[in-house]
């Protein structure tokens, strides 16, 4: 049985359109500034990419997080096309479409369960995704010590994902939980 879920607002779908934007666009800033050999600046910033499409997702639906989503791309790639190298905007960007469509296609499927099991499983499973494509994509060819930093960032975005859990959960309510 389907729920019917309520639009968003123009301020809410504004405000997760932005929200999505700047976490993409700082991503794609940060990621260039590595921590350690392991690590860069972008791998602790990303995750919430993952957390905006699937509290949009919970509360509006697959279609408007898909809408939330395309925005938040076109946005974060042209100003990162600006402020990033080319090849990382064009790996972000091909990465962000497919992990955030297989996002918010596992979380759709899987919110009929236990609260945490959507945006636990969608997440993972995005991360995956995500870190293969873009790193390939980005780094490939490049003397930078990029399959350590695709390790790396994997296991941050693994964490955060459990992590962003109580988040997740806090702002959803537990009346929306309970309903989803």
């Amino acid at each position: 049985m389907a729920i019917l879920l309520p639009a968003p607002t123009r301020a809410q779908f504004i405000t997760a359109a932005l929200a999505m934007a700047a976490v993409v666009l700082a991503s794609n800033i940060l990621v260039q500034f590595p921590i350690n050999d392991w690590l860069t600046w972008g791998a602790i910033t990303y995750p919430v990419a993952f957390l905006v499409s699937e509290l949009v997702n919970r509360r509006h639906g697959p279609q408007h997080a898909r809408r939330v989503a395309w925005v938040g791309f076109a946005v974060a790639v042209a100003a990162s096309l600006v402020l990033a190298p080319a090849r990382i905007a064009v790996a972000s960007g091909t990465a962000f479409l497919l992990s955030q469509w297989l996002d918010i296609g596992v979380f759709d499927r899987l919110r009929h369960g236990s609260w945490w099991r959507a945006p636990l499983v969608a997440t993972l499973l995005a991360a995956v995704l995500d870190t293969a494509i873009f790193w390939s994509i980005a780094f490939a060819g490049t003397s930078d010590p990029w399959i350590t930093w695709a390790l790396g960032d994997l296991a941050v975005k693994l964490a955060l994902g459990v992590a962003l859990l109580l988040p997740f959960r806090l702002l959803i309510g537990s009346r929306a939980a309970a309903l989803h």
